[in-house]
């Protein structure tokens, strides 16, 4: 049976003046992006031209909503109300919607920006208000959501259809949570390490944890980035190594049901 996986990256984080990631590369090696929505990155236009060239790529096109925080990019932590959390999301989902709406293409997943992401990944009350705004907006609309998490796991028990995402240079908690970006050795700088990794994952569904145990993982999504030129060809060679391995690449829209 055919192994199925898909590459994500976030994209459209330019703003204004200001030029961010390299887009037009990361789109030849993706097969999903997660486009900003104007409050931690991007803005109409840049939503809209990002929008056209995922569509012109065949890409899955989803939504990546973050906090109001353009200076610190949606990364600082902010004490919201369950209520806000879904007015916040559907608030950027709905302005993405409109720009894929004009291009004849879809909405195929939202995926949460930075700290808003791991909060509603861990916080049941955050994470229900999530999954019932996506319900509430469409149905067929797939959360992208990190592997395992509560949020996850939610949303598959109230009938929402979920990617579960790995981070190819990312390290694990064994609870199967991201390592902090303020701890030694959350960040795997090693790229031949990173690809093994990543191929273990999705050919195994195990990953070993920053304190060497093996958790179990599903790997519906790969999360890659593409802000400078070495890590675009990283994205390449992930591609590469996994056809190699028989794995089949394409958006996860064509294979979660």
């Amino acid at each position: 049976m055919p192994k199925f996986v898909d590459l994500n990256s976030d994209v459209g984080e330019s703003f204004g003046s200001y030029k961010l990631g390299l887009d037009e590369e990361v789109l030849k090696h993706v097969t999903s992006v997660n486009i900003a929505c104007g409050w931690h990155a991007g803005d109409p236009l840049i939503m809209e031209k990002t929008v056209a060239m995922a569509a012109a790529n065949g890409l899955g096109i989803g939504a990546h909503p973050g906090y109001p925080d353009l200076m610190g990019f949606g990364r600082r932590n902010m004490d919201i109300t369950p209520k806000k959390s879904k007015a916040y999301m559907l608030y950027q989902l709905g302005a993405l919607y409109a720009f894929a709406q004009a291009a004849g293409a879809k909405v195929q997943h939202v995926k949460l920006h930075g700290a808003f992401y791991n909060t509603t990944s861990v916080k049941p009350e955050l994470a229900e208000e999530i999954i019932n705004g996506i319900l509430e907006f469409d149905k067929n609309v797939i959360l992208l959501a990190l592997s395992g998490s509560y949020i996850a796991k939610r949303a598959m028990e109230k009938g929402l259809k979920v990617a579960q995402e790995v981070f190819a240079d990312r390290a694990y908690n064994p609870d199967g949570t991201l390592v902090s970006r303020k701890l030694p050795g959350s960040v795997i700088h090693d790229k031949n390490e990173a690809i093994e990794r990543v191929k273990k994952m999705v050919l195994t569904g195990k990953v070993t944890a920053i304190d060497g145990t093996e958790i179990s993982i599903a790997a519906d999504s790969i999360c890659v980035h593409g802000d400078n030129p070495e890590a675009v060809n990283f994205v390449n060679t992930i591609r590469k190594s996994l056809e190699e391995e028989g794995v089949i690449l394409k958006p996860f829209g064509e294979f979660i049901k």
